[in-house]
């Protein structure tokens, strides 16, 4: 398994989809990386010198973010977001869909478990509420 910025590819893999386990590299970035890099598209990941290597760091580091950086970008997004409070970062704060899907049904793994409020009508189940 190959080691590319901190990130362990898979090397069973073609290095045009093994690139795209670092958070932030896509099919259109991990054959534009391929590219710069001038490797073959149907190399296997563990057949990759280690002159290939840190030229696929190089060109991570320097032309692309990715990873920690790509994630703390993302972050501060959110968080200015949430400062100027503008709808979507009101969304963000309240952990419900922020790009306009509906909430009255579905919006489950963003809103979390389902809670349901209200009284209990039946006497011998409010009493066994009451209990437990």
């Amino acid at each position: 398994m190959p080691r590319i910025i901190g990130v362990d590819i898979p090397g069973n893999k073609r290095v045009e989809y093994a690139l795209r386990y670092i958070y932030g590299v896509g099919p259109a970035k991990a054959l534009e990386i391929i590219e710069k890099a001038g490797i073959d598209r149907n190399l296997k990941a563990n057949d990759l010198t280690q002159d290939q290597i840190s030229s696929i760091t190089k060109i991570l580091q320097n032309d692309i973010l990715v990873e920690g950086d790509l994630r703390r970008a993302v972050a501060a997004d959110i968080r200015r977001l949430q400062q100027v409070n503008c709808y979507r970062g009101i969304r963000h704060r309240r952990n419900l869909p922020v790009r306009g899907q509906r909430t009255k049904t579905n919006a489950r793994t963003r809103k979390g478990k389902k809670i349901t409020i209200g009284a209990i009508r039946d006497k011998t189940q409010r009493r066994l509420a009451a209990k437990g």
